[in-house]
């Protein structure tokens, strides 16, 4: 199983009503939860690890994992409220208000983590799960915890600037948990965010001597780059018509792992020595199916039988 450790919320995105009024319509989603879904219906023994309200939108969040095949047993519930995420669209690109002030997901602490399974066979972090206390404090300690398991760990910040309350603290936790991970992605503007104006390549170059064994780059609707210490492959994005951004990093993060669990490699000595192909393989699933997600609404990401 591979485990998505980290946020689920609702996205409220931007509609109008037939009479013309502003509104906004719940959509489960989170980075992480994303992540989560979109391994499930890509066919991958998909898991999901998280603080989930028992209120409606937790609810809300609990059936959409169970529908699209996710395993809700490591689910941490309690009768806090569920994070909400207001979202405005701007020529397809997405930014986002958050409200997430005393949630069932951010207020979960290490005494609640399970013991994980010898089925689980990676963990994946990221999102603003990792920006916020007590719970990035306790997704750390998960992935240290973890770190001696023989486990493969995967890690996507997905930094979004405007909701790091204390920047240097943050950098040192990201900092910690690159050094812990055998897989890094980043966007082309996290990268920049991490190691300054250095270059695609020379960033990348930057996070693998942090000792990840592979780093994958997005640069939107250019394509994605793949870089271990022996080799370093593009592949470019499908040509489509982009309805919204969002879920599209999530998504291609699910195809990343899918395509290495699919091909056996999704352990630690196989990320440790991924070929070109291997590379090529889990960029292109990733890019497939992060091009099938923005060309519809919300985070919905593609079913296996949608890219065959």
């Amino acid at each position: 199983m591979i485990l998505s450790c980290g946020e689920a919320l609702i996205d409220m995105l931007p509609r109008r009503t037939e009479a013309g009024e502003d509104a906004f319509a719940p959509y489960p989603g989170g980075a992480v939860f994303n992540t989560a879904i979109a391994l499930g219906r890509l066919g991958a023994p998909s898991g999901f690890l998280s603080g989930i309200s028992t209120d409606l939108f937790g609810q809300m969040l609990t059936g959409a994992l169970e529908a699209s095949g996710v395993d809700t047993a490591f689910l941490i519930r309690s009768a806090r409220p569920t994070t909400l995420a207001f979202v405005t669209l701007r020529d397809g690109q997405a930014s986002y208000a958050f409200y997430d002030e005393h949630t069932a997901g951010r207020t979960i602490r290490p005494a609640d983590l399970p013991a994980l399974p010898e089925t689980v066979e990676a963990l994946f972090f990221g999102g603003i799960s990792l920006m916020v206390e007590p719970g990035g404090a306790t997704y750390q300690a998960l992935m240290e915890r973890e770190a001696g398991s023989g486990r493969v760990m995967m890690l996507d910040p997905n930094i979004r600037p405007s909701f790091i309350a204390d920047e240097a603290a943050y950098r040192a936790r990201i900092g910690r948990m690159i050094a812990l991970a055998d897989i890094v992605k980043l966007s082309d503007e996290d990268l920049r965010w991490l190691v300054g104006g250095h270059g695609l390549t020379a960033g990348a170059e930057a996070v693998l001597a942090q000792g990840p064994k592979a780093v994958f780059v997005t640069e939107g609707a250019a394509g994605a780059h793949g870089f271990t210490a022996a080799h370093s492959v593009f592949v470019p994005a499908r040509r489509v018509e982009v309805v919204d951004t969002v879920g599209a990093g999530d998504t291609f993060n699910a195809g990343v792992l899918a395509a290495l669990h699919s091909a056996g490699a999704l352990t630690r000595a196989g990320v440790a020595a991924l070929s070109e192909d291997a590379l090529r393989a889990a960029l292109n699933l990733g890019t497939r199916a992060a091009a099938v997600t923005v060309s519809r609404a919300g985070a919905n990401p593609p079913w296996a039988r949608e890219l065959a």
